[in-house]
């Protein structure tokens, strides 16, 4: 029990700040895991040795949960790399990732070219450090990409990309990979 009683003492504050960034984005109870809901409405328990029952019951129904892979529980920095990972390709189902991120973080991406080549057309196509393959649909650079180069993405209107490539003017790309 004291062992139980620890890890949830160590647990709980970083559960309630992420529930509380996600709180503020989502306060829908529906739209949460049944196990993770179960911990934060523990908090309205007056009676203390009520309240760390309640904890200790629904820490334990969680941790049960997330073993059994009925829960996923990740924080803003694996949600981060997995936005970064899918940032410009069509998957929508993902989109809760994006609630603890900020929106300049969600609508911009900055990587490293590892490699760059043209077609017969002249248009780049960029392989980034971590695996995107990002192809140029239109507009000009000045000075080639070439291993190392800097590259900034946003998103543009009608589901469009410009990126920037060691701040030059920004060229119209899409995502293939």
């Amino acid at each position: 029990m004291r062992q139980a009683a620890t890890c949830l003492s160590m647990a709980i504050p970083l559960l309630l700040a992420v529930a509380g960034a996600a709180q503020a984005k989502d306060p829908d109870p529906k739209a949460r895991a049944a196990a993770f809901q179960a911990v934060l409405d523990c908090r309205g328990i007056a009676d203390n040795a009520q309240r760390l029952a309640c904890f200790d019951a629904a820490a334990a129904k969680m941790g049960e949960a997330e073993t059994k892979g009925e829960i996923v529980v990740i924080d803003r920095a694996q949600a981060a790399a997995a936005h970064r990972e899918a940032f410009g390709l069509p998957v929508p189902s993902l989109s809760f990732l994006t609630r603890a991120l900020r929106p300049e973080d969600v609508n911009r991406i900055e990587g490293v070219v590892e490699s760059a080549s043209a077609d017969i057309n002249g248009n780049w196509t960029f392989r980034l450090e971590g695996g995107a393959i990002w192809r140029q649909i239109s507009g000009d650079l000045y000075r080639p990409p070439k291993h190392g180069s800097k590259v900034a993405i946003r998103r543009g209107s009608l589901d469009s990309y410009l990126m920037n490539v060691d701040g030059q003017p920004s060229i119209k790309v899409h995502r293939d990979q």
